[in-house]
């Protein structure tokens, strides 16, 4: 078996594997090695060639492979390492060892003083939410159209109807009315949508791309080839109105029906699952609940933008490079940070008592609304409250909490202003 032998080692090389590995090597830690399965980093974000990344963090608009090329950049300036073509098999937390399978050196055991996840997430298939019907070719992801059509030079369809309005969805509603093809409807479960509301003006009204909230696909038409779906308005509880169904022709199904973070190697590690998330529960430094081991990007949570997928990674790197240096304090006392009204999940999950300090709550809403105050709430106190014009679930929202003053639970509330 190949050995191999590093401080700090990130499981994949998309953005939060290379934001990761950035902030590590910046906080002093010696060898970082990123182990990625493809044959070039950077992720999804390869096939994201539309521009709209790094507004946030750069205060610039960049397209996917600039904003990853960037820090691909300044990973290899700062001497991080990278093994390709390289499956990781399984993560041996006892031992702070990698098993992995390398197409180069064949079976490759990596050793490491912190270990990093970063695998990012999964799209939901037709077999997630089980579609009725015929099994016919011409129904993808959003995502594995994305690729086809930008990195593979390859048109998927003519007439689409897209099942989802999450935002690989919408924008690829405008990428393929952009190579001609003529995109019939966005169907989307929910009364509002499940993605940016710039990607929906951008990306639909723009293009007069007609979206149908309150709707599902009841079943799908055609034997060797998509040749139409059903369309249904759906009542309060998500099932379809009789009698509302209607037909539209069309030869290509896209579906943009949500994310799932990939952690098969977390749960095979044992390490605690958030079962709202799906992904590792984290304290604020991106600890998981075996301490070598920190988690970043949408294995944890998935986020909207990837500018906050940065800032996040950003912060596991660096705590995993200080705990690789044996700097980082063991175990303190810790709260749960604890959901409230209108709100869906709370990442990080546990808080750290640290002096002076604060952290980043990220979540989302379970539903819109305009013009709240979000509150962090510790026993009868209000330590931290911010106003927002409007909330909404498939955008991301954030208030930073002072630590020092945390002695309980944290609760988030989003209440509606008087």
């Amino acid at each position: 078996m190949y050995e191999i032998n590093c401080d700090v080692a990130v499981i994949g090389a998309g953005p939060a594997g290379l934001s990761a590995a950035v902030a590590a090597k910046k906080e002093g830690a010696g060898k970082v090695l990123l182990i990625e399965r493809d044959e070039s980093v950077g992720g999804i974000l390869q096939q994201c060639i539309h521009p709209g990344f790094g507004l946030t963090y750069f205060k610039k608009e960049l397209t996917g492979p600039e904003y990853a090329g960037r820090f691909a950049e300044e990973a290899e300036a700062l001497g991080a390492e990278v093994l390709l073509n390289s499956m990781v098999l399984e993560v041996l937390p006892e031992s702070n060892q990698i098993l992995c399978a390398n197409s180069e050196y064949g079976m490759t055991r990596v050793t490491a003083k912190s270990i990093v996840l970063a695998m990012g997430c999964r799209e939901r298939t037709r077999a997630n939410i089980q579609i009725p019907g015929t099994r016919p070719s011409g129904i993808y992801t959003a995502g594995a159209a994305q690729r086809l059509v930008n990195r593979q030079n390859a048109m998927v369809g003519k007439n689409v109807v897209i099942l989802g309005s999450g935002d690989i969805g919408m924008i690829m509603a405008r990428r393929m009315s952009l190579e001609g093809a003529k995109v019939l409807a966005v169907v989307e479960i929910m009364d509002f949508l499940a993605g940016l509301t710039r990607n929906k003006v951008q990306c639909l009204d723009d293009f007069g791309i007609p979206l149908k909230l309150k709707h599902t696909i009841t079943r799908i038409a055609g034997s060797r080839r998509v040749e139409g779906v059903y369309v249904a308005q759906v009542d309060e509880n998500k099932k379809p109105i009789p009698k509302t169904e209607e037909y539209i022709a069309c030869d290509t199904l896209l579906l943009s029906v949500g994310l799932l973070p990939e952690n098969e190697l977390t749960r095979q590690a044992e390490i605690e699952i958030s079962p709202v998330t799906n992904g590792p529960a984290v304290n604020q430094y991106m600890q998981t609940s075996v301490p070598s081991v920190f988690a970043c990007g949408n294995v944890v949570h998935v986020n909207d933008l990837v500018d906050n997928v940065t800032t996040e990674s950003l912060q596991a790197g660096k705590y995993a490079a200080l705990y690789a240096m044996g700097q980082l304090e063991g175990e303190g006392r810790e709260v749960e940070s604890v959901t409230g009204n209108n709100v869906r999940y709370l990442c990080p999950q546990r808080l750290r008592e640290e002096k002076g300090a604060k952290a980043n709550l990220f979540f989302r809403v379970l539903a819109p609304e305009l013009d709240v105050r979000i509150e962090a709430r510790c026993q009868d106190r209000v330590i931290a409250s911010k106003k927002e014009r409007r909330v909404n679930p498939g955008e991301m929202c954030s208030i930073q909490i002072p630590l020092d003053d945390v002695t309980d639970d944290v609760i988030i509330n989003v209440v509606k202003e008087a």
